[in-house]
């Protein structure tokens, strides 16, 4: 049994803690929103207040810390929409108060946008080479976390996330003139997710890389018909792709070879 500390209570953040706390590990969380702090609390999953900016942190951060043998990082990096900030800045700040702490053993839950799609089918053995702005700031955070020298970390790079009430189709509906429908989908389900970090706790895998992405590959352009056809739902459209393209699909060698993992929902 572990002290294990959630850095973002949201999608996944939330039933992980619930799913880690039945193991019989003493979890607390953190969120921005106070009003979801307060049903954390009401839950039975004590939780902090801290913000993180491109300036430092504030809040809580000190009794978020405090106590903890395991951190798992969930903060979202918000990169895709633009926003301009410096996401790796941000997290510099975090990985230096975590040092301060003594954490020993952390998860860092990053992306498969390390990977530049020119690189076409990657695993863990492929050294990412990021071309846009976003995957970039992705590959510095890692690099920031697995070079610490005060704890040793994990890092997990999931791929596009579904579950629950989220599906990437939905937003997908109806639309036309999509690009890029020959690409293979590099999806996993929340209950992957929440299963790998079990696993990563359980085993004391710490200091590996994981890309968390099932193994099947369908195209997107057949996947993401099926399913909208499956939920009732207008289909969307894409347009012939140029067949010179090259198109990323990660898989994971570190998945079985570490963990002996096999996945729980088929895509």
């Amino acid at each position: 049994m572990s002290n294990i500390a959630i850095a973002g209570m949201g999608w996944l953040g939330k039933p992980l803690a619930v799913a880690l706390q039945q193991k019989g590990h003493n979890i607390k969380g953190s969120s921005t929103n106070k009003e979801k702090l307060k049903m954390l609390n009401e839950a039975g999953l004590p939780s902090f207040y801290f913000l993180l900016t491109e300036d430092g942190l504030s809040g809580e951060i000190t009794g978020f810390l405090s106590a903890i043998d395991i951190l798992i990082v969930l903060i979202p990096p918000g990169l895709r929409h633009n926003s301009g900030h410096n996401h790796a800045l941000k997290m510099l700040h975090f990985v230096n108060e975590i040092e301060r702490a003594g954490i020993k053993r952390v998860i860092l839950v990053s992306s498969t946008g390390v990977y530049d799609d020119a690189q076409g089918h990657v695993t863990e053995v492929d050294l990412p080479e990021p071309t846009l702005n976003n995957g970039k700031q992705l590959l510095e955070t890692e690099l920031m976390f697995s070079n610490s020298e005060a704890f040793k970390a994990t890092i997990v790079r999931f791929g596009g996330l579904f579950g629950g009430s989220r599906n990437p189709v939905k937003y997908l509906a109806g639309r036309t003139g999509l690009s890029n429908g020959e690409a293979p989908v590099n999806l996993i389900h929340r209950i992957d997710c929440i299963a790998i970090i079990n696993e990563i706790i359980k085993q004391d895998a710490f200091g590996h890389i994981f890309n968390a992405v099932a193994p099947e590959h369908p195209k997107k352009s057949d996947y993401y018909h099926q399913k909208a056809v499956e939920m009732g739902i207008k289909p969307p459209e894409y347009s012939t792709d140029n067949e010179e393209e090259i198109h990323k699909k990660v898989d994971s060698v570190n998945l079985k070879e570490i963990l002996n993992y096999e996945f729980k929902v088929k895509i």
